[in-house]
């Protein structure tokens, strides 16, 4: 499986973004997702997580009522859509497949196996 995470890129503070995730392979629709991202000096932090039927969804405090995750299995696809961003949004974001086939949320980073590339997102004030 490979993921290739899109959307990134310069955003004023209270603008909005889609970031998108496209997943090659076949088994797509077995695994949970997350997306998670990584600020310079910091550590890789999971943003939010959705299981493989769509049935539940997590999102870190910080970006609660203002992320949503979502999947379209038939299109092998993850997004995140943020909106109303800020300045400590600003990350590289990167996509997720959980390391086992289940129906569970996942929320560490130890839980997935598979890793985008990232797509830098920068918000200014």
């Amino acid at each position: 499986v490979q993921l290739q995470a899109s959307g990134g890129g310069p955003v004023q503070a209270g603008g909005s973004l889609r970031l998108s995730c496209a997943a090659s392979g076949l088994r797509f629709s077995d695994y949970g997702m997350g997306w998670f991202r990584q600020a310079p000096g910091k550590e890789r932090e999971i943003v939010a997580a959705i299981t493989r039927t769509s049935s539940s969804t997590y999102y870190v405090e910080s970006v609660k009522g203002r992320f949503t995750i979502s999947r379209v299995n038939a299109k092998n696809t993850v997004l995140l859509q943020m909106s109303s961003l800020k300045p400590e949004d600003t990350a590289r974001y990167y996509c997720a497949e959980a390391r086992r086939r289940s129906g569970l949320l996942h929320i560490s980073p130890l839980d997935y196996e598979t890793w985008g590339q990232g797509t830098l997102v920068t918000v200014s004030s």
